[in-house]
């Protein structure tokens, strides 16, 4: 069985679970603890970051690799084209799906940890240590985040801008490809790391980032998102999330 050692949270790894539900594999996603995480990547792979995919004894990191290992070994509904146009013009979406994923993470943890602890009930899980003692797990965990991730004032209005230049960028593209995919005409490695990349700001229903009908988050965070929303960009990951995300795994993970 294939093992997808995740944050359930992360958008990187909402993109991995997504590369391997688009190529009907079955797989388990293991959630690891943020932090303790860095002992294991770095023994398995040589890096401290998840998403990772142990495929048998093959172990891969990062999203993106995950998807080209994935396209090697299992080449059925494949995520990039054979056409090596296609083909670069795709791995430049994701470059900069990745690079927009990078400042979301930043700016949305930001919002999100100031205006509840639901971020982190689902990075302490519903049972273990941390869960047990999350009296004390919750400040520390808390703390660990914010430093992790360089939440001060200055670092989030450097994310905010350029989310707002990269998010300009890719609704341009995608105008000008039709609004319907952003590589040809059907879905790819392109549209599934745009679209992980920008659900943690639109809240979707059945995704970790979905709101209860009685949470609101802060005025900056809802404007942001109404925002996207008016953009055929945001209209498209709505759209894409709605017909084509089709989860065969619970992203809560175990």
């Amino acid at each position: 069985m294939r093992t997808l050692y995740q944050f359930p949270l992360s958008h990187f790894c909402e993109k991995a679970r997504w590369l391997l539900d688009h190529k009907a594999l079955d797989y388990v996603a293991h959630n690891l603890i943020p932090g303790v995480h860095r002992a294991f990547a770095q023994m398995k792979t040589g890096q401290n970051n998840l998403p990772i995919l142990r495929d048998g004894d093959h172990w891969t990191a990062d999203s993106t690799q995950i998807a080209l290992y994935l396209d090697d070994v299992y080449p059925e509904h494949a995520l990039l084209r054979s056409d090596p146009r296609l083909r670069e013009a795709a791995l430049q979406v994701n470059q900069l799906a990745s690079e927009l994923g990078f400042h979301v993470r930043r700016w949305g943890l930001a919002h999100t940890l100031a205006d509840s602890d639901e971020s982190l009930e689902i990075m302490i899980g519903e049972k273990g240590y941390l869960r047990q003692f999350e009296k004390f797990s919750k400040p520390i965990l808390k703390t660990l985040v914010s430093r992790s991730y360089q939440l001060d004032a200055d670092k989030v209005a450097e994310s905010r801008q350029r989310m707002d230049a990269i998010i300009d960028e890719l609704n341009g593209y995608l105008v000008q490809n039709g609004c319907r995919y952003f590589i040809a005409d059907r879905l790819g490695l392109a549209d599934i790391a745009v679209c992980s990349m920008l659900v943690p700001l639109l809240e979707l229903e059945g995704t970790p980032w979905e709101k209860e009908h009685d949470q609101t988050g802060s005025e900056e965070f809802t404007q942001y998102k109404q925002n996207l929303l008016n953009l055929p960009l945001g209209q498209y990951v709505q759209r894409i999330y709605m017909t084509e995300r089709n989860a065969r795994v619970d992203w809560r993970g175990m």
